[in-house]
C-alpha cells in the first residue's frame, strides 16, 4: 500500500478505515510548477476543514454522504521538487485505491498530478473517457521548462489515455495552437447540451471527470491560481452533474483550488460541495 499521511481533518462522514467501503478519496498538496499564484498545496486541506461546515445531503442527487461507506485516506507522501516523482506517486496512489476496490476522488494540488490518476485508472478501464472542465486548455507540450507543467495536463493525460477519447467542455483560454487542435479533434464541447450529445454513443464506458476549479467563474470562486473571466455557476455545474448521473463514473479528481486567495472561504466551500457530489455519484445508488 501507498504511504499515505493521515494527519489532520478528514472529510465529513470519511471513515479512515477502507473496509466495506466504495469510494476512496485522497489528496495530493503539491503546486510545484504553478506559473502564475501558488498555493494549490493547500486545497486539500480547507476542502476537508470546510466540509465540517456543509450538509451531508444533496438535494440535486437526492442522496446524502451518511448513507455511502467512504474513505479518506489522507494525503499522498509526497516531496516539493519536481513533478515526475511526483506524478508517479499519484499513480501508484490511484493504483493502490483501485487495487482496494474503491472508486478513487483525488484532491489536488494543482492540475499536473491528474496524469498519474487517469494513467492507472486507464490500466484498470481501457475504454476510458476523460471528460475535462477547465478554464484552459492544457494543452502545451510543455511550459517554463517542464513536460509535466499543470498548462500541460490534458497533453500527458493523452498520453496515457489508450482511448484517446477526450471531451474538453468550454474551454475558454488558450493559445491559438491549442485552439486550432481544440476545434480539428473535435473534442472542444461547447455547454453541457453538447456535452449530453458527446456522451450519448459513449453510454456504458468509464468516465473519468477532472474538475479544474478555474472553470467556475472568478465572481463564485476566486481562490485558484490562475482565474479567467467569462466561466460558469453553482447551476452549470449541476447541470453537468445531471448528465452524469446517467453514466458510469468511475474516477474523479478535483485540482486548482488556492484556499488563502479567497480570504471568504467561499471557494473553499463551493469546492467542498462539488466533492460531495462526485462523492455521492462515484457511490452509485444508495
Amino acid at each position: 500500500m501507498v504511504p499515505f499521511d493521515q494527519e489532520g481533518t478528514i472529510f465529513m462522514g470519511s471513515s479512515r478505515d477502507p473496509m466495506d467501503c466504495r469510494v476512496g478519496l485522497f489528496g495530493v498538496p503539491y503546486d510545484g510548477t504553478t506559473s502564475f499564484r501558488p498555493g494549490t498545496r493547500f486545497g486539500p486541506a480547507a476542502i476537508r476543514e470546510v466540509s465540517q461546515g456543509i450538509e451531508t445531503y444533496c438535494p440535486q442527487l437526492d442522496r446524502d454522504l451518511e448513507d455511502l461507506a467512504f474513505t479518506d485516506l489522507g494525503a499522498v507522501d509526497i516531496g516539493f521538487g519536481a513533478p515526475e516523482p511526483v506524478i508517479k506517486a499519484v499513480q501508484q496512489a490511484t493504483d493502490a485505491v483501485l487495487s482496494l476496490g474503491l472508486s478513487p476522488l483525488m484532491l489536488g494540488g494543482e492540475h499536473s498530478i491528474s496524469s498519474g490518476a487517469v494513467a492507472a485508472v486507464a490500466q484498470h478501464h481501457p475504454d476510458l473517457v476523460l471528460v475535462q472542465l477547465d478554464a484552459h486548455a492544457d494543452l502545451r507540450e510543455s511550459w517554463l521548462g517542464s513536460r509535466h507543467s499543470h498548462a500541460c495536463a490534458m497533453r500527458r493525460c493523452l498520453e496515457v489515455l489508450p482511448s484517446q477519447a477526450l471531451l474538453q467542455l468550454s474551454i475558454r483560454s488558450g493559445t491559438r495552437a491549442e485552439f486550432k487542435e481544440l476545434h480539428s479533434s473535435g473534442r472542444l464541447i461547447r455547454d453541457v447540451a453538447g456535452l449530453r450529445d458527446a456522451l450519448a454513443p459513449l453510454n456504458g464506458r468509464p468516465i473519468y471527470l477532472t474538475v479544474d476549479l478555474d472553470w467556475f467563474d472568478p465572481a463564485v470562486l476566486p481562490g485558484t491560481g490562475t482565474p479567467e473571466p467569462g466561466g460558469f455557476l453553482w447551476a452549470d455545474f449541476a447541470a453537468v452533474i445531471d448528465v452524469l448521473v446517467d453514466h458510469q463514473l468511475v474516477a474523479a479528481d478535483v485540482v486548482e483550488l488556492a484556499p488563502q486567495l479567497d480570504t471568504s472561504g467561499v471557494s473553499s466551500v463551493l469546492a467542498a460541495k462539488v466533492t460531495r457530489s462526485l462523492l455521492l455519484l462515484l457511490g452509485g445508488d444508495q
